[in-house]
């Protein structure tokens, strides 16, 4: 049976401002208005790309901090999430999330958390932003139905330190990891419950990012040197069943995942490169093909098209990796 192969064809690299180096962690990309948003840590930006032009608009003078680690840069602008026309940006810098408007990138409302936020998620159902602040092991909850004043912050206890996520609204579930326990949980969003919760099978490193087939209910569980699928369905009183792992090279951190194609993105930090692996129908993974990306890029985002969007801190820039579907064997790439 044939299935959608990646033919490889890297297109460009975007440099952004103020770097090398450029601290990155979570981007996000916007369809409504096909950008790719930045956030740009050491900087004090939000790098705003937009696809069609490639046209960069950088958000400045976002607050910094220093990094408890001496040999880092300093802390800034650090993940961002796609709400009701505005984009959710967490700093490090100042322990708050910040609304800009998607369009006009004008300055919206602010969130003063508890504590150091990583991973941000808009929830739409209940128009919520839910954070990981692993530091006190917490997820902390605001309500943002008004972006421009948004509610009290909220918080869960965990039992570790939640690393990733991943938001089924249909199903009303939100899953992270926690990175020290090496465990996957799902949260129930209306009662903020944990109603399960498996071993994620990484190792002593633990669990990293998330992505989810909300379709087909299979959450796909970053390692640092590899992948899972899980299976979400709870068959013979079991979810999180291993349908599909990979191994890859080292210095996994977040992935992403194509359900058109069925094409999962693993960039591989330690070894330069970017892993694109098919999901059959029953959930197995086979490697389609091996992009040269650089030492250290990590944290892949599409967007509509299905081109990957790859942090490379160390040289201040994006790698633009543009994939086309076709039949056949898979393509390598080589560096931008």
């Amino acid at each position: 049976m044939a299935f959608p192969i990646f033919s490889v064809l890297v297109a460009a690299s975007v440099a952004l401002p103020g770097g090398p180096p450029v601290g990155m962690d979570y981007l996000a990309y916007d369809p409504a208005t096909n950008r790719v948003w930045v956030p740009a840590g050491n900087t004090g930006n939000v790098d705003v790309l937009d696809v069609a032009t490639g046209k960069l608009t950088a958000i400045t003078g976002l607050t910094t901090a220093p990094s408890r680690r001496p040999d880092r840069p300093r802390m800034g602008p650090s993940s961002a999430t796609v709400g009701d026309g505005v984009v959710w940006i967490g700093n490090r810098g100042d322990g708050k999330v910040h609304a800009f408007d998607a369009r006009t990138l004008a300055a919206r409302g602010v969130v003063s958390l508890p504590s150091m936020p990583d991973g941000i998620a808009y929830v739409k159902a209940t128009h919520e932003l839910w954070v990981t602040t692993p530091r006190d092991q917490t997820i902390s909850i605001a309500n943002v139905a008004n972006a421009a004043a948004p509610g009290s912050v909220a918080t869960i206890k965990l039992d570790g330190d939640p690393e990733g996520f991943a938001v089924d609204g249909v199903r009303g579930a939100f899953y992270t990891n926690l990175e020290d326990k090496d465990r996957t949980l799902t949260i129930d969003i209306k009662t903020r419950k944990v109603v399960a919760s498996w071993p994620s099978g990484c190792g002593s490193e633990g669990p990293r990012g998330l992505a989810l087939d909300a379709a087909r209910r299979w959450l796909f569980v970053a390692c640092t040197d590899g992948a899972t699928v899980r299976d979400l369905a709870q068959v013979g009183g079991q979810v999180g069943k291993v349908l599909g792992r990979i191994k890859t090279g080292g210095g996994v951190d977040n992935l992403d995942y194509d359900p058109r194609r069925r094409l999962l993105f693993i960039a591989c930090g330690k070894d330069g490169n970017m892993v694109v692996a098919h999901v059959d129908d029953r959930g197995a993974l086979q490697r389609v093909a091996v992009v040269v990306t650089a030492p250290g890029a990590r944290n892949p985002v599409l967007d509509a098209n299905g081109t990957a969007f790859v942090e490379d801190a160390l040289n201040g820039r994006l790698i633009v990796i543009d994939g086309a579907t076709r039949a056949g064997a898979g393509a390598g790439g080589s560096p931008p």
